[in-house]
């Protein structure tokens, strides 16, 4: 089984046996590959996960603390491949995670975004609404996760317009010109959530804009809209309710993954790709977590070949819901996402494996 066999499959057609069948080797390839190329994982895999070894599940693939990119440059090619270099988006004082793409790895990364939200946007590139500054593009080589997610995402556009000017403040005008346009077919709003909650929405539901044709992929910054009382059920309610928009799917996903996005369904859960998984680990014993259990998520992707990203252990706590569903729906695993892990945990967990880079 190869990556290219796994992006001939429908992105959430397999259960999960036979998705682990299909995954397992090429996650097993990448940990060779990585132990071989990345001088600084392979001494973690020798010191902490006592050498290499083949996995026989997805949960006994070797993970990296996914606070390590934030203070090691971790890397799987010589310079003279990298291509792009990503940063995170983190807090005020905060190091940013740093990650490396060859070209190899900025392709498959794109392919699979294409693969998973063909789901939802179907084949053809749509008119696009881009909520988010037009500035956020200007240095290609070097991007934010906000500024990488943004031209991800805009290979599914047409002539995307950016609806906020440079001040954060909505566009009336271009917003108008667009709805004028392209309001009564089908189009792309994309935006990090908090953005789109906070600039979008809130000069939008008083002026009866009609945004009834329109899909919205959305991502992040859950933190703010939390701290307001705006859950998930309410973001949507709200938009339907002042402009119409009823299709709104949000995605789960982090800069050390790129590609490897997890897409909110039909049900309200988070779902991986076929390329991609999630294990859900209990914070006291690191065993596999049963499902309604809330634990710290792992994130498994096939795509990472220019730097060690390939299996990942968050800070985020998330809940499996349910694996596999009736025929006709998405399988695999169904998961959500419920908060962050207590500072003093991830500090433990990823201090344990610093050490052993010295």
């Amino acid at each position: 089984m190869s990556i290219q066999e796994l992006f001939a499959v429908p992105p959430y057609s397999l259960q999960q046996a036979e998705k682990q069948t299909r995954l397992l080797p090429v996650l097993n390839e990448l940990t060779l590959h990585h132990y071989q190329t990345c001088p600084a994982y392979a001494r973690l895999i020798d010191v902490v996960w006592a050498g290499p070894r083949e996995a026989r599940t997805l949960a006994e693939i070797p993970y990296l603390p996914v606070g390590l990119f934030k203070r090691h440059a971790l890397a799987s090619v010589p310079d003279h491949k990298i291509v792009q270099t990503l940063t995170s988006s983190g807090t005020t004082g905060q190091q940013p995670s740093r990650v490396f793409l060859d070209q190899e790895t900025a392709d498959l990364q794109s392919r699979a975004l294409v693969r998973i939200m063909s789901e939802v946007l179907g084949p053809r590139r749509l008119p696009m609404l881009v909520v988010d500054v037009p500035g956020l593009l200007k240095d290609r080589a070097s991007f934010s996760a906000r500024g990488a997610g943004v031209l991800g995402m805009m290979k599914f556009g047409l002539q995307p317009v950016f609806v906020l000017d440079n001040d954060m403040r909505l566009n009336r005008e271009a917003l108008e010109r667009f709805l004028l346009r392209h309001g009564d077919q089908p189009f792309l709003i994309f935006g990090f959530t908090f953005m789109v909650w906070r600039y979008f929405y809130d000069p939008l539901r008083t002026l009866g804009v009609d945004l009834s044709k329109g899909i919205l992929i959305h991502s992040g910054g859950w933190k703010k809209l939390e701290e307001a009382a705006v859950d998930g059920a309410t973001f949507k309610q709200r938009f339907r309710g002042a402009t119409g928009l009823s299709r709104v799917h949000n995605f789960y996903g982090m800069v050390e993954q790129v590609g490897s996005v997890f897409l909110e369904g039909d049900d309200g859960f988070f779902h991986p790709p076929v390329f991609a998984d999630i294990i859900v680990r209990d914070p006291q014993t690191w065993e596999e977590a049963p499902a309604g259990r809330p634990g710290v998520l792992q994130l498994v992707s096939a795509l990472p070949r220019s730097y060690p990203g390939h299996s990942l252990l968050t800070e985020d706590l998330g809940i499996l819901h349910r694996v596999d569903a009736p025929q006709g729906q998405w399988q695999g695993k169904a998961f959500s996402v419920v908060g962050r892990v207590p500072r003093a945990e991830l500090r433990g967990c990823s201090d344990t494996f610093a050490a052993s880079l010295g």
